[in-house]
């Protein structure tokens, strides 16, 4: 079932039903659905609704029908469609595939003293519909909040700085660190086969007590990597190197090592334990085991404790180091440019809908139509071109002249005209302050050939953009001041001039032709 619910006007809030088939409506009483508006047709319009088409059809009314801003004589309509008619704006609503609702909200009274329109956003039942309306209503609203607070710039500086932090936070940070995990195990792995060796050599003559028997020079003369180590007994008294000779440990590592290894059981006695220390340095700690005649097993007979510091180690933090900052500053880069582009992609369709407004406004343009694709945006353009299209015809109603597209040329052509006798150099702009025309003191004097200059900018042609500037500058004070003339002195070819600009108004008021003229100062 099709509605008309009247969202402007004097009817605004009104909902009216559409059957099946045929609904007239006017002012008339022998309509279906009258409608008591001043310049409203007796027999206006109809409606035919057949299952999910809707057909608007105008019938001979005396000021027309517009569906979304454009005067028609029938077409098929769908819900979303504003149809318009004099002193009302009807929306048109498909009830049963509706996502917007349109309620009479009655406590809500606006400036004019008129109900209020709500529209409230019904959550739909398919699960991607859900997770949609969650994220625009629940989520959202918190970014809609700060919206209310920062410039959209700012607010879209805000999101993606969380992004670019989020996204090395959460991809280039775990990359890193499992690579450091990575060289931290082989290191490990290579501190246990030291500490292996160590125990090899030296179980024999550990279980026998035999120190002149011990043997660590490998650890000293070819392990590079190896910055300390302490051969100690289980009693934590020192057998090698010979420096530290019958003293007990104190490095805390060794400590460390000596009490978890020995207090640990049969498990600890059996594993190597390792351990970051700082400064790069990694500890490994190994119980040195000899077969026990007596007991039949193998018991510790004395422990290894290994500080070292690979230097694959310290490239590797250089690397980590490095790698965080180039991550860093790419993510920037990238994070930079994507900003510029979703900010002026979202601020281009207003730019451009600004500028049409401006030129309806100004005669030059009907209606507005936006050379992109952005259905997001589309309602509101329709919504402004009904706008537009209503104030042409309540202007019309009273009795206003409307402003139909006014050219240029009729005022350009005058003045070409006015420059044929003018003695010295002359220009001639168009509204968009183009070039049009330059006699042959005028180029002499800017450098500018009206053949190669004609319909391009002056900041495109002039040689000299400070005095491209300086006569734009000048065009717009005299297009802002009914077109009187504008003058500012300028240095040319080495002379001062002074230039003067005035302009001719169109009947919308608005400069349509500038005439620039150089006079040289004595």
């Amino acid at each position: 079932m099709y509605k008309l619910v009247a969202v402007g006007g004097q009817l605004r809030g009104t909902e009216i039903e559409l059957t099946e088939g045929e609904n007239v409506i006017g002012r008339g009483m022998d309509v279906d659905h009258p409608i008591k508006v001043a310049g409203v047709s007796k027999r206006h319009m109809s409606i035919n609704v057949n299952g999910d088409t809707c057909y608007v059809q105008d019938l001979g009314s005396s000021n027309g029908t517009f569906v979304n801003g454009k005067l028609v004589k029938n077409q098929t309509v769908q819900s979303g469609d504003k149809i318009a008619v004099p002193n009302v704006i009807f929306q048109i609503v498909y009830v049963k595939e509706k996502k917007i609702i349109i309620t009479k909200k009655v406590a809500k009274v606006d400036e004019s003293g008129e109900d209020a329109i709500e529209f409230k956003d019904v959550a739909p039942k398919d699960t991607i519909g859900k997770l949609k309306h969650f994220f625009k209503h629940k989520v959202m609203s918190v970014i809609y909040s700060f919206n209310e607070q920062y410039e959209w710039s700012v607010l879209l500086g805000i999101i993606l700085f969380v992004f670019v932090c989020t996204n090395i936070g959460l991809t280039i940070g775990p990359v890193l660190h499992d690579g450091k995990e990575l060289l931290k195990n082989e290191i490990v792995a290579r501190g246990g086969q030291y500490a292996e060796e160590v125990a090899r050599f030296n179980r024999a003559a550990l279980s026998r007590g035999d120190l002149n028997r011990l043997n660590t020079n490998f650890l000293e003369n070819s392990a590079e990597d190896v910055k300390s180590y302490e051969l100690f007994d289980l009693e934590g008294r020192i057998v090698r190197p010979v420096g530290k000779l019958n003293s007990y440990v104190e490095d805390a590592f060794s400590v460390k090592a000596w009490k978890q290894i020995l207090g640990g059981g049969d498990a600890s006695l059996r594993k190597t334990i390792y351990e970051v220390v700082g400064d790069g340095e990694i500890g490994i700690g190994k119980a040195i085991l000899a077969y026990d005649t007596n007991t039949g097993r193998e018991e510790p007979v004395g422990i290894i404790a290994i500080r070292f510091k690979p230097r694959s180690w310290a490239a590797q933090a250089a690397n980590q180091s490095g790698s965080y900052l180039e991550a860093l500053v790419i993510t920037c880069i990238v994070g930079v440019i994507f900003f510029g582009i979703v900010y002026y992609m979202t601020t281009r369709p207003l730019e451009l809908m600004r500028i049409q407004i401006e030129e309806v406004l100004r005669g030059k343009r009907k209606e507005l139509q936006l050379p992109i694709l952005f259905n997001e945006i589309q309602p509101l353009n329709n919504t402004v071109n009904s706008i537009l299209q209503r104030l042409k015809e309540l202007q019309s109603e009273d009795g206003g002249d409307f402003v139909e597209i006014e050219e240029d040329g009729p005022y350009v052509r005058s003045l070409y005209e006015f420059m044929q006798g003018a003695q010295g150099p002359v220009m001639v702009l168009n509204s968009e302050k183009l070039i049009e025309h330059i006699n042959s003191e005028g180029e002499d004097l800017t450098g500018m050939r009206e053949s190669s200059a004609g319909g391009t900018s002056l900041l495109d042609s002039a040689r000299d953009q400070g005095f491209a500037a300086t006569v734009i500058d000048l065009c717009d004070q005299s297009a802002n001041n009914e077109g009187t003339s504008q003058s500012e002195m300028y240095e040319l070819t080495g002379k001062n001039y002074t230039i003067h600009v005035s302009s001719l108004l169109g009947k919308d008021n608005f400069a349509k032709a500038f005439y620039v003229t150089f006079v040289e100062d004595e």
